[in-house]
């Protein structure tokens, strides 16, 4: 058998910081996956209810590329409570051509957040107002502090506003970021007070009910969902959707399960029926993104598998480069 790299999480973190490289390695699989050839199979879920956890297994197959990563990721959002964290997991590297194992990329649900991160990069590059400088950030975890820093990437980001349940994790965020990214970033104590004069909202929670309502959101705003991503969650109010004037899935066979899409099609305000252009038929210039400034757009990120696939290859193409890694025989 060929040898297996294995790749630690401290290692993967400096191959693959989050990064314009990173965003546009996302980019580029959206915009491979609008190409139509792409094999990418429904998100297997296994719920640990008793334990508030899930586990998401997701993948893709993405002609010219040399390998594939099957991603397995838990979520056990009450492990703040005693000390670890909510998400980990790891990706599995096989051949495309022989779907031999590889590499194990034991990443701790770092490259997981690193892709996610740089979604929400290439929905603002592509839906934002170019000018767009004020954000709102709900939510105070990981994935928060880097969304903040994706849209830096991709926007002149002069200042933030974040709003969480926990006001102490809110305000030591805050400080984390005003810190690493030099600019004012405050804490919102009132969430409607937080929204309405942000130039991009992102919600980054995983909340079972609304926390955005539509009454809230502005013309020209930029709304980034990505908390949304198993059939029990939701964070917009169905409502926001009709509003928008552009709606944008990442993939809308899997919104119309487990994203915002899911929340407006049940309570009837979306026929089930009605098809949306995706954020890689932005992405690949097949449809237009943001055509005025006046725009609500609603871009909802619910994680596909082509994300997980190209990120494990931007991670094995700079480990051949550098030599990272330890070796397997077997």
């Amino acid at each position: 058998m060929p040898d297996i790299r294995i790749l630690t999480e401290a290692e993967l973190r400096d191959l693959v910081p989050l990064d314009l490289d990173a965003v546009d390695c996302v980019e580029q699989g959206f915009t491979t996956l609008a190409g139509g050839k792409v094999v990418m199979p429904p998100i297997m879920t296994l719920g640990v209810p008793d334990h508030n956890g899930e586990v998401c297994v997701k993948t893709a197959y993405v002609p010219g590329i040399d390998s594939f990563a099957m991603k397995m990721s838990p979520g056990f959002f009450d492990n703040p409570k005693i000390g670890l964290p909510s998400t980990t997991g790891l990706m599995v590297v096989f051949s495309s051509r022989t779907g031999i194992l590889e590499a194990l990329l034991l990443d701790n649900g770092y490259l997981t957040d690193v892709r996610t991160a740089a979604a929400g990069a290439v929905a603002a590059r592509h839906l934002a107002r170019a000018e767009a400088s004020h954000v709102c950030i709900i939510g105070a975890g990981v994935q928060a502090r880097m969304q903040l820093q994706a849209m830096t990437l991709v926007r002149d980001i002069e200042s933030a506003a974040i709003w969480a349940r926990d006001v102490a994790k809110a305000e030591a965020a805050a400080a984390s970021l005003r810190q690493d990214l030099g600019i004012d970033v405050t804490v919102g104590t009132d969430i409607a007070q937080a929204v309405s004069p942000a130039d991009i909202v992102i919600t980054t929670t995983p909340a079972s009910s609304p926390v955005i309502r539509a009454e809230w959101l502005q013309p020209g705003q930029l709304v980034i969902a990505m908390g949304s991503d198993q059939e029990h969650k939701g964070e917009l109010e169905p409502a926001c959707l009709t509003k928008a004037d552009l709606y944008v899935p990442d993939s809308q066979a899997q919104c119309a399960l487990k994203g915002e899409l899911r929340s407006a099609i049940e309570a009837g305000l979306i026929a089930a029926g009605q098809s949306f252009a995706e954020l890689g038929q932005v992405t690949s210039g097949q449809t237009p993104g943001r055509r005025s400034d006046r725009e609500l757009i609603i871009a909802d990120l619910t994680g596909t598998g082509v994300q997980d696939t190209a990120i494990a290859t931007l991670a094995g193409n700079r480990a051949d480069a550098t030599g990272a890694g330890a070796t397997f025989t077997s």
